[in-house]
């Protein structure tokens, strides 16, 4: 027969197995990664949908649209990862200053400091992860422009998959971060939206026949 302390620990154990484990998260924690992560794919989505509206505005050859469109990849990603991996170096150096800074006031001990340290933000996995993630992006508009060839149906087809993408893109952060999901679509939505239409907007206010003679 059971005791009255085991029933207890039975019940008390139940409960806590049954207590869904989204429930036990604090979802703050993902923010840093998340942030990168949705940055660096909707930097790239977008970026790259821009570019590739702007050249088509005043060009009608998908080579050209495809050049540009692949130069924006591999030149964002780069740029993605050399800038992110300095900033997360950055914010490595300032936390060991003041880690060191408090062990010489006796605050942190070395258990402490060693379990710190490995804590630290590693500036190469964040580098990749931000250029893996804007090539991610990069590649939706390329790949939905790569076999269309009349120039207007091209266009359109950009734009509708960037904004579907978009979307997706909106939705997944919202979701795994808990945050309202249509909010968070709208904001990406219409950011994606001004970006495109004022680079095609002002390139074709601004091309000459120089650009549509490439």
């Amino acid at each position: 027969m059971a005791t009255p302390i085991q029933v207890t620990n039975d019940v008390e154990k139940n409960q806590v197995q049954n207590v869904p484990i989204d429930d036990n998260l604090d979802y703050t924690q993902r923010g840093q990664w998340l942030r990168a992560a949705m940055l660096g794919a909707n930097d790239g989505l977008v970026s790259v949908a821009s570019l590739m509206m702007g050249i088509g505005a005043v060009k009608d050859d998908i080579k050209a649209m495809l050049l540009v469109g692949f130069a924006g990849l591999v030149a964002g990603a780069c740029s993605m990862a050399i800038g992110e991996f300095v900033s997360v170096y950055t914010q490595v150096d300032i936390e060991r200053a003041q880690r060191k800074r408090e062990k010489e006031k006796g605050d942190c001990g070395e258990k402490m400091e060693e379990l710190e340290e490995q804590n630290l933000p590693n500036p190469l996995k964040a580098a990749i992860a931000s250029a893996f993630a804007f090539s991610v992006g990069a590649l939706v508009p390329l790949l939905a422009a790569a076999f269309i060839k009349p120039h207007k149906i091209r266009l359109v087809v950009v734009i509708a998959v960037a904004s579907l993408t978009l979307v997706v893109f909106g939705a997944i952060g919202a979701a795994m971060g808990r945050s309202p999901i249509a909010k968070s679509c709208l904001r990406v939505l219409v950011g994606g939206w001004m970006a495109m239409s004022i680079t095609y907007g002002l390139t074709k206010l601004t091309g000459s026949d120089e650009i549509t003679e490439m």
